[in-house]
C-alpha cells in the first residue's frame, strides 16, 4: 500500500506545530478520533481502507515537523532542570551556565618540571623538593632554587621556573641555566584560566567529555540540565528470536539489540525494551500502560494482516502528524501525537529502514526533547555514482574516505551490513548522484566527535 502522508508538497516550511497539527487533521484526514465516537468497539477496530488522496512526506518537511512536535511537547511539559552528578551527565544539556567557582589555577603553579629559582644565577638548592599536592615551602630568598614538580605550588618570591633540561649543577652543587631565564617563565599565575564567577560556557552547551574535566576543574561535583527524554521501545512481531540460529520460519530480532543504545547515543533514557506478540490488544495495553514521552514501535506500520499500529493508534485518539515518508528505505515510518507531551514514532520493521526512521523522526524529536544543538550540515562529493528513487529521498551507508564519502554496498533494506560498516549516510535526492556530486551527510552516533563515541 502507498504509505499515506500529512502535508502535501506546497506545505509552507514555516508553520508553527499547531497549524501543522491542524493541517494534518483537517487537510488530509489522519487524525484518529475516539473510537466510542464512531460507534466502534475497543476489542474489533475497524481498518482504513487505503486513500490514494494521501501522499507521504517529504523527507525534509518530516523531520522538521518531528522537530516542531518536539517543541510544542517542551512547551507543554515545562520540565524541571535536574542537577546530575558529573559521572552521570554526559550527552545532557546544560540548563544553566557553567560559571567558575575557584580560580583556574587557583594558585600559582609550576608548568614544568625542574626548579623554582629565585634572583639571578649561580643558585644554592635546598634539599628538600616541591611536589603536586603538597604545602608550599617557605618563600625563597635570592640565589636560591628548589626542585619543584609539574602542578605543584611555586614557592611565594619565586622569579621563574627552570627547565629541567635547561640546568645543570657544578661541582659545589651549585645550580646554572644554560639559556637565558626570563622572569615568569613557565609559572601558571593563579587566575590564567579564569577568575571566580567567570561564565565557562552557556545555557545550552553539550556535556561532552571534555565539558566534565572543565566542570571539574572549575569546583563542580553535580551540573545543572535539561533531563532526558524518557523512551520506551515495543519490539512487534511474532516471528522474533532473542537467542540462536533461525529456523523454521523465525528470525533473530536484530533491533531489540541495537536501538537501546542508538536512543541513548540520541539522548533518551530508555526505561524499557518489551516485546509485544502480533496482537492488537497487546499493543493496546503497551501503549495505553507506558508512561514514556516517546514510545517507538518496530514493525506495524503497513496494512498487512497483523500490523497493528495504525488501528491501535485510532483505536486511542492519536493524531498522525507523519503518515509515511518519501525516503528509501523506511517510506511506511509514521510519528503520531499520543497526548499533548506523549509521542510515537512507529519504525518499519526491516532493520536498515528501521535506522532510516530513526535518522529521519526519532533524531529530531529526542535532539529537540534533549535542547541538544541541531549538527551544523554539511556535505561531501560522492566517490561513486549512486542509483536514486524516481520520486524519494534515498538514504545510503557511506564510509569517508579523505574528502569524499564512498558509498557501501549491502545497502537493502532488510541488510545492516553496510550500516554496520558506514560512517554516515548519505542524503541522495530523487533520480540518483553522480560520481563527484556533491551529498549531505547524517553522521552516526558512533562515527562523530564528542558526545556520540559514548552510548551510556
Amino acid at each position: 500500500m502507498t504509505p499515506r502522508g500529512t502535508r502535501t508538497d506546497e506545505d509552507a516550511e514555516d508553520l508553527d506545530v499547531e497549524e501543522v497539527l491542524a493541517l494534518v487533521n483537517d487537510s488530509n484526514g489522519t487524525h484518529l478520533p475516539d473510537p466510542a465516537a464512531r460507534g466502534e468497539k475497543d476489542s474489533a477496530p475497524t481498518p482504513r481502507k487505503p486513500d490514494t488522496r494521501h501522499r507521504a512526506t517529504p523527507w525534509p518537511q518530516a523531520r522538521d515537523i518531528a522537530e516542531r512536535a518536539a517543541r510544542s511537547a517542551t512547551r507543554v511539559a515545562r520540565r524541571d532542570p535536574v542537577s546530575v552528578p558529573l559521572d552521570a551527565a554526559l550527552g545532557l544539556t546544560l540548563a544553566t551556565p557553567l560559571d567558575a567557582l575557584t580560580d583556574l589555577p587557583p594558585f600559582d603553579t609550576s608548568a614544568m618540571d625542574g626548579w623554582a629559582v629565585a634572583g639571578p644565577a649561580p643558585w644554592d638548592v635546598r634539599d628538600e623538593g616541591v611536589l603536586a599536592g603538597h604545602v608550599g615551602q617557605a618563600p625563597l630568598t635570592d640565589g636560591e632554587a628548589v626542585r619543584i614538580a609539574t602542578g605543584a605550588r611555586i614557592p611565594a618570591d619565586t622569579t621563574a621556573v627552570l627547565r629541567s633540561e635547561h640546568g645543570r649543577t657544578d661541582d659545589k652543587g651549585r645550580l646554572h641555566a644554560t639559556r637565558g631565564v626570563v622572569p615568569g617563565q613557565d609559572i601558571r599565575p593563579r587566575g590564567q584560566e579564569c577568575r571566580t564567577g567567570d561564565q565557562l560556557l552557556p545555557v545550552g552547551t553539550l556535556v561532552t567529555p571534555a565539558v566534565l574535566g572543565l566542570a571539574a576543574a572549575a569546583g563542580y561535583d553535580t551540573v545543572t540540565a535539561v533531563p532526558r527524554a524518557r523512551a520506551e521501545v515495543l519490539v512487534l512481531g511474532d516471528e522474533l528470536l532473542t537467542e540462536g540460529l533461525p529456523h523454521d520460519g523465525l528470525i533473530r530480532d536484530a533491533l531489540g539489540p541495537m536501538l537501546p543504545p542508538w536512543l541513548r547515543a540520541l539522548g533518551a533514557e530508555v526505561t524499557a525494551v518489551r516485546r509485544v506478540r502480533d496482537d492488537a490488544d497487546a499493543l493496546h495495553r503497551a501503549m495505553t500502560t507506558s508512561d514514556a514521552d516517546v514510545l517507538i514501535t518496530t514493525g506495524g506500520t503497513a496494512a498487512g494482516p497483523v500490523d497493528h499500529v495504525h488501528p491501535t493508534l485510532r483505536r486511542i485518539g492519536a493524531e498522525l502528524l507523519v503518515d509515511g515518508v518519501k525516503v528509501r528505505p523506511g517510506h511506511p515510518m509514521l510519528l503520531a501525537r499520543i497526548t499533548e507531551t506523549q509521542h510515537l514514532v512507529g519504525l518499519p520493521g526491516n532493520p536498515l529502514a528501521a535506522v532510516s526512521g530513526l535518522l529521519t523522526l526519532a533524531e529530531p524529536l529526542l535532539r529537540t526533547l534533549a535542547a541538544r544543538p541541531a549538527p551544523e550540515p554539511y556535505t561531501l562529493p560522492l566517490r561513486d555514482a549512486v542509483h536514486g528513487h524516481p520520486h524519494d529521498t534515498r538514504l545510503v551507508p557511506v564510509v569517508l574516505r579523505g574528502d569524499e564519502a564512498l558509498p557501501l554496498h549491502y545497502n537493502g533494506p532488510a541488510m545492516l551490513r553496510g550500516i554496520a560498516a558506514a560512517d554516515a549516510l548519505a542524503v541522495v535526492p530523487p533520480g540518483g548522484a553522480r560520481p563527484g556530486q556533491e551529498a549531505e551527510l547524517l553522521d552516526l552516533p558512533w562515527a562523530s566527535a564528542g558526545i556520540g563515541v559514548c552510548f551510556t
